[in-house]
C-alpha cells in the first residue's frame, strides 16, 4: 500500500479497478462525472480490463447493468440526485431479481428549485427499494466502501448503493492508502454467480408470481438484509487484512457521553470538530456516524445511545414528519424514551462548520424541528 492525494471521486474509480468489474455503464452527472470520466478513462487506456457502455440516459445505464448481471458478470454503475430518481423503477427490479451490484451515489439535491449541491434527498428516497446503502465519511472510507459493498452484495445477493456527499468529497483532495490489487483480490474473489441466464442451463427469471409467493420472496429479501452476522464478518475480514476498524455504526467519544451528535456521510467529519471543541468546554458530548442506513443496525444504535440525549443532523427533510435520519432513529430506538433533538442542518449545499454545530446545545426550544440557520 502506499500514500496518495485523490478526489474523492477518484478514490471510488480506484475502489471500483480494484474489484474488478467487467461492465460498466453510465451516464454523466453533477458531481459524479469524474468517477465515470475516470473509470472511462481506466478502460480506454487498458488499465481496467472492462466493458464501457455509452447510454442516453441514467435508466438505461441501470438497465445495461441489470442485463450484464443477469447474465452472472460483476457490473458498476454511478449517478446523482435526479439521476438516481431516473433509476428508481430499476431498482426495485434489480433487489427484486436478487441481482448483486454496486451503485455509488454522489448525494446531490433533488430539484425544484434547481440545485447541484450536496444533501442526502437522492439516496434517502431510495430506502424502500431493496438496497443495501453505505455512507462514506472520507475518500478513505469512499474506496475501501467499494469491494465491501461488492463482497456483501454478492454474500446476500441483493444490490448495494455507496453514497458520497456531492463536492464535499467528491470534488476536494484528501490524503489516503491505496490498496493493492494483491490486497483486494485475497478479500474479493472473483465473482462465481448461483444463477445466471445460461442457454445450455435455461431458467426462467422475472415471472409473474400469485400473492403468497410475492410475500415469501419479499419476506426472503427483508431476512437476508438483517444478515448482521455475515456483514459484520465481512467488515471484520476486510478489518483484519487492510488494519482498519469499520463497524456499521462508528462511535466517536461516546464511552463516557452525556449527549451525543448523530449524523451520515461527510458531515461526521465537522461534527467530530465539533465534539472536540465541546470536550475542550467540559460538555460530555460524542457523535454517533451511521455508516449503514440499510439495512438499520438498531442493535448497535440501543447499545451506542443508551439513555444519552440525541442531537439528529439532517441532510434530508420527510415533509410533514420530521429530519429523515431522525425517522430512522426513532424507529430504531422505539419504544426507548431517549430525548431527541430534530435538526435540519444543511440542504442544497448549505455550509455547516464546527462552531454551526457546537452552537445548537445553546437551543431552548427543542420540542419541534429546528430548522438551522449555519454561520456566514
Amino acid at each position: 500500500m502506499k500514500k496518495e492525494m485523490l478526489l474523492g471521486s477518484e478514490a471510488i474509480a480506484y475502489g471500483v479497478k480494484l474489484s474488478r468489474p467487467m461492465v460498466i455503464s453510465a451516464y454523466p452527472i453533477t458531481p459524479q462525472t469524474h468517477i465515470i470520466e475516470t473509470l472511462a478513462n481506466m478502460t480506454e487506456n487498458g488499465e481496467l480490463n472492462a466493458k464501457f457502455i455509452k447510454v442516453e440516459s441514467e435508466l438505461s445505464a441501470i438497465s445495461s447493468c441489470y442485463g450484464a448481471a443477469a447474465a452472472g458478470v460483476r457490473t458498476f454503475t454511478a449517478t446523482a440526485s435526479q439521476g438516481l430518481l431516473l433509476m428508481h423503477e430499476m431498482l426495485h427490479w434489480f433487489s427484486g431479481a436478487r441481482l448483486p451490484m454496486v451503485l455509488v451515489n454522489a448525494n446531490r439535491a433533488v430539484g425544484y428549485p434547481w440545485n447541484i449541491w450536496t444533501d442526502q434527498s437522492d439516496s434517502f428516497a431510495q430506502r424502500d427499494t431493496g438496497w443495501l446503502q453505505i455512507y462514506c465519511t472520507n475518500a478513505q472510507e469512499a474506496q475501501d466502501f467499494v469491494p465491501i459493498a461488492y463482497k456483501i452484495s454478492e454474500s446476500i445477493n441483493l444490490p448495494v448503493m455507496v453514497a458520497i456527499d456531492g463536492f464535499i468529497l467528491s470534488h476536494t483532495l484528501e490524503p489516503l492508502m491505496l490498496r493493492t490489487q494483491e490486497d483486494i483480490d485475497r478479500f474479493l474473489p472473483k465473482y462465481v454467480p448461483k444463477y445466471f441466464l445460461d442457454i445450455d442451463n435455461p431458467q426462467s427469471f422475472g415471472n409473474a408470481t400469485m400473492a403468497e409467493s410475492f410475500y415469501k420472496m419479499k419476506k426472503s429479501m427483508n431476512d437476508d438484509m438483517l444478515n448482521w452476522n455475515r456483514i459484520d464478518s465481512i467488515l471484520n475480514e476486510f478489518n483484519d487484512l487492510m488494519k482498519t476498524d469499520y463497524k456499521p455504526v462508528e462511535c466517536y467519544r461516546t464511552d463516557d457521553a452525556d449527549k451525543i451528535f448523530l449524523a451520515a456521510g461527510a458531515l461526521c467529519g465537522t461534527a467530530k470538530v465539533a465534539v472536540d471543541l465541546l470536550r475542550e468546554r467540559g460538555s460530555k458530548i460524542g457523535l454517533i456516524n451511521m455508516r449503514f442506513l440499510r439495512p438499520l443496525p438498531k442493535k448497535q444504535i440501543i447499545e451506542a445511545v443508551k439513555d444519552k440525549k440525541i442531537w439528529v443532523l439532517n441532510r434530508a427533510v420527510s415533509y410533514g414528519n420530521s429530519g429523515t435520519l431522525t425517522g430512522e432513529l426513532k424507529s430504531a430506538l422505539f419504544p426507548m424514551d431517549n430525548e431527541i433533538v430534530d435538526v435540519i442542518v444543511s440542504l442544497g449545499g448549505k455550509d455547516v462548520y464546527p462552531e454551526t454545530l457546537t452552537d445548537l446545545l445553546s437551543i431552548k426550544d427543542t420540542e419541534k424541528t429546528v430548522w438551522l440557520d449555519s454561520r456566514s
